[in-house]
């Protein structure tokens, strides 16, 4: 499966901040949405770095309650992974597990198209096991396609 097929199942939006976001206002929008992470752009389509949960947590344990009014660049990852809508979803699997990475921009010709998460991941290999499984019950009953 292509991340494009995931895409197409699940929407292209992506919850993006601009740099100068407040983490307070970062956290709402991950509220808001139900999200994990979103991405930080100047506008809307060039990727400056991601910024997740887990980046929060880690920055208040390093500088305290004062993180909530500082600009999401200054806890965002720079250097962002990310993949293309004709990349297969068990490279992307691959990436997630040997970078421990959660979510993934999908970007074509340097412009974001959307965003992968582990869920998202996740749900479509159920999705093809499932699949596999039927065919073979079929074969295995004799019925034909």
């Amino acid at each position: 499966m292509r991340i494009a097929e995931i895409l197409r199942r699940k929407g292209s939006d992506v919850a993006t901040v601009a740099p100068e976001t407040t983490v307070r206002d970062l956290l709402r929008v991950l509220a808001e949405h139900n999200i994990g992470a979103v991405i930080v752009s100047a506008d809307g389509t060039t990727i400056a770095g991601i910024v997740s949960e887990r980046d929060v947590v880690r920055s208040l344990l390093a500088k305290g309650t004062g993180l909530l009014e500082l600009p999401v660049a200054e806890i965002m990852t720079a250097a962002v992974h990310t993949c293309a809508p004709e990349d297969r979803v068990d490279g992307l699997r691959r990436t997630m597990t040997e970078h421990r990475i959660r979510h993934l921009p999908v970007v074509r010709d340097d412009k974001l198209v959307g965003i992968v998460s582990i869920g998202d991941v996740v749900k479509s290999a159920i999705s093809e096991l499932a699949t596999e499984r039927q065919h073979l019950v079929d074969y295995v009953q004799g019925r034909q396609y």
